[in-house]
């Protein structure tokens, strides 16, 4: 029998995937630095965390210039954007939400400003104004895993179909609320994001250079810490 809080509620175990990309992509929110990661625990979010994918130098972009600095910039110019999305684990995909514009990206304070503004906005529009494109799989295990700020057009299976870890399912985005083209990937108990609590996950093989350093470690498990890059590894034969 599963382990009840004192709410009488069950407690999920750390589910175990595998990253769902190829490449370097730098970590963000990690719920290694804190929990809830990103700062809230509406729409399942407690144990959230964001990828943004990253050349050799850590950088998000091709470049910089005046757009950088003093407005939004394509999205196209980012690493990460059309970048194929895997599917984590084996499962059974049980909801998409496409068609959501993918927006520019902001790195400039000038363009966050009137952004940022207008998060609680979206926040009262409901899931889809925040995540945007995204796809939930069921689980074996029972809980639910998912993928957001997709590209727009980019979902390659429907509900109902059975997905395969490291399949490509979809292509890294900018939609919903996100300020470059990145990654958000979470472990929900239910596939309803407007009354999920988050579940805890972790990762397998993978290797990750630390925030600051400069050599890559092999992990066989666990979670990437804030502002380290990362990528996958072949399983052990």
């Amino acid at each position: 029998m599963a382990e009840k809080e004192s709410s009488g509620r069950p407690v999920h175990p750390e589910v175990t995937l595998s990253l769902p990309f190829e490449g370097l992509w730098l970590v963000r929110n990690s719920p290694a630095r804190r929990v809830p990661s990103h700062g809230t625990d509406l729409f399942g979010e407690r144990y959230a965390i964001d990828f943004v994918g990253v050349d050799e130098r850590r950088r998000t972009a091709d470049r910089r210039d005046w757009r950088t600095f003093l407005a939004t910039e394509p999205a196209d110019r980012f690493f990460a954007y059309g970048r194929p999305i895997l599917a984590p684990a084996d499962g059974t995909l049980v909801e998409v939400h496409d068609g959501e514009i993918d927006h520019a990206g902001r790195r400039s304070q000038l363009a966050l400003v009137p952004y940022t503004l207008g998060q609680a906005a979206r926040v009262r529009q409901g899931v889809r104004a925040v995540a945007g494109n995204y796809l939930v799989i069921a689980l074996p295990g029972g809980a639910f895993v998912a993928l957001a700020h997709l590209r727009g057009g980019s979902v390659r299976v429907t509900p109902g179909e059975e997905v395969t870890a490291g399949q490509h399912v979809a292509a890294c985005g900018n939609s919903g609320n996100s300020t470059q083209p990145h990654l958000h990937m979470q472990v929900m108990e239910t596939r309803d994001f407007s009354v999920a609590r988050g579940v805890p996950m972790a990762f397998r093989h993978f290797r990750e250079r630390p925030r600051g350093g400069r050599q890559f470690h092999p992990r066989e498990y666990g979670v990437p810490g804030e502002g380290a890059v990362v990528e996958p590894l072949d399983p052990p034969s």
